[in-house]
């Protein structure tokens, strides 16, 4: 069968998700898992958008042994060299270097002519061929782009050397027939299509990202583009695991297959999600909760005589399966280890005692610790850096008819222990209260959730929190049996990681979002 591959940008693109703010121990976690599931390419960042992203795409690029780690460049020479010193020591380094083509983008964006834009693309390749012998070239908006100046761009970028070209329908506006036919149309037409993969990269705005990439497929394309659980800008991008599946499952009409190892879709959408704050839909899907949930009495009696009446794909396919081993307090550290290994974790000695005492702490609240359980302890957040809040204790009081008080301590880097006690308008809002006035910082409350990770009375709580200070918006991560205290742990990461972008020189964002 055609090999399909697969060039995962859920470091770049998805982490242009609103609020989404990955440092670089995260993205390191994120590639290694994304390695195991077997990505032909990722996409670590934006070098040239902050020496904090140029440093994270770094260590991305050292880390990652078994993929092309990509460095995105806008057709700029300050831009190439930036990936150029971000990429040094990856085994496999390649340059995303992209400019719009589209007359809505060259007319109020870039304020050029048609040959204008040609000729800045055909110098920016002609620069990376000195330092780069892989280069990926993108037209942005390319679905918007008249036919014969995309195809006539499409040329120039297999003249000059470029091995992959990337047709993005970067405002999610085409259908499928349309975007089907832009990659017929080009393999048709363009002189030396053949020395050249094409690659699909598609937005989800009308909710077409998976089927418009499908079509691509169907029509030539050799890669295709996306993020796991299809996070990014605005309503995201084409989701890697539904592609993976739709060829799997559909290889009779495809005829083409990924390299992926499916079986481990499941866990790296859970990681991501973790690390980003970015919760799954319960219907999403692939990797929903209810993905391969039967409710319906029509259904449970068809899965009971025959699973495929209902499922057309099974969740061991890609990673789900049931808990088998229980953990509880009398548990030693071999089970432990051995657990953590069947999940697919393997730690150093410092860590696994990090984790174990973790573990100990959460046994004595839980009769009963689940694989779930473990994988959110192990997915809470480790900061590259000292932390410069730490939540020491937490207390509060509540009546009926009185205003939820709430005292905290809370520890300052270089500052020692400072304690304050708040009331408001419900608990977890003197909790906040107090933190403030502990700590002394000025932010706003954007977003709170909560939901349970794992199952029963007894089951983790995990909370997140979006806070915003200026134009500064992070998000925060807690896990605790008490939702209180997660809602607390939560709040107090998110002023870890307000206070470590305060540290950047610029913001990690960058200067221009794309795509």
């Amino acid at each position: 069968m055609r090999k399909i591959h697969i060039f995962d940008t859920t470091l770049r693109d998805g982490e242009q998700s609103p609020g989404v703010n990955l440092n670089t121990r995260e993205k390191v976690e994120i590639a290694h898992q994304l390695e195991k599931l077997g990505v032909d390419r990722m996409e670590a960042g934006f070098p040239a958008a902050s020496p904090g992203d140029l440093a994270a795409v770094n260590a991305v690029a050292r880390a990652v042994k078994n993929a092309s780690v990509v460095g995105l460049s806008r057709s700029r020479e300050g831009d190439i060299d930036a990936v150029r010193e971000a990429l040094k020591g990856a085994v496999d380094p390649c340059l995303h270097v992209f400019l719009a083509t589209s007359p809505i983008h060259r007319k109020y964006k870039l304020k050029m002519e048609k040959h204008q834009v040609l000729e800045a693309a055909q110098s920016a390749i002609r620069y990376a061929k000195k330092y780069f012998s892989k280069i990926e070239f993108s037209l942005e908006d390319a679905g918007r782009t008249e036919a014969d100046f995309r195809a006539e761009m499409v040329a120039m970028a297999i003249r000059e050397g470029a091995y992959v070209v990337n047709i993005p329908d970067t405002v999610g506006y085409l259908n499928p027939a349309e975007y089907g036919a832009i990659f017929r149309h080009l393999k048709e037409t363009v002189p030396g299509i053949e020395k050249v993969q094409l690659s699909a990269h598609c937005h989800d705005d009308l909710g077409m990202a998976t089927a418009n990439t499908l079509a691509a497929i169907l029509n030539g394309a050799d890669q295709i583009e996306g993020t796991i659980n299809g996070i990014g800008e605005r309503a995201g991008n084409t989701a890697i695991e539904e592609i993976a599946m739709a060829l799997e499952t559909r290889s009779d009409y495809f005829g083409a297959k990924t390299s992926l190892v499916l079986s481990e879709i499941a866990r790296t959408s859970r990681l991501v999600s973790k690390l980003t704050g970015m919760n799954v839909p319960g219907n999403k899907a692939i990797v929903g909760a209810n993905a391969f949930a039967h409710e319906s009495g029509i259904h449970q009696d068809g899965m009971l005589k025959e699973k495929t009446t209902y499922e057309i794909m099974s969740p061991e396919t890609v990673g789900f399966k049931e808990s088998k081993l229980v953990l509880g307090k009398h548990s030693g550290r071999h089970a432990f280890r051995e657990q953590l290994f069947e999940l697919g974790y393997t730690l150093e000695e410092a860590q696994l005692n990090e984790a174990f005492a973790k573990f100990k702490d959460l046994a004595d609240k839980k009769k009963e610790i689940t694989d779930d359980d473990l994988l959110a302890l192990l997915e809470e957040r480790l900061p590259d850096a000292p932390e410069k809040y730490a939540l020491e204790s937490l207390s509060f009081s509540f009546a009926t008819e009185a205003a939820p008080k709430a005292t905290v301590t809370v520890s300052v880097e270089e500052e020692g222990s400072r304690t304050a006690e708040a009331s408001g308008n419900g608990t977890v809002d003197s909790i906040y209260n107090a933190i403030d006035q502990a700590v002394g910082e000025e932010v706003t409350l954007v977003d709170y959730s909560i939901q349970a990770v794992t199952l029963g009375k007894d089951a983790l709580g995990e909370v997140h929190v979006t806070m915003r200070q200026g134009e500064i918006e992070v998000r925060g991560r807690g896990v605790s049996t008490d939702v209180l205290e997660a809602s607390a742990r939560a709040y107090v990461d998110a002023l870890n990681r307000l206070a470590a972008n305060r540290r950047l020189p610029s913001g990690r964002k960058g200067a221009e979002k794309v795509w």
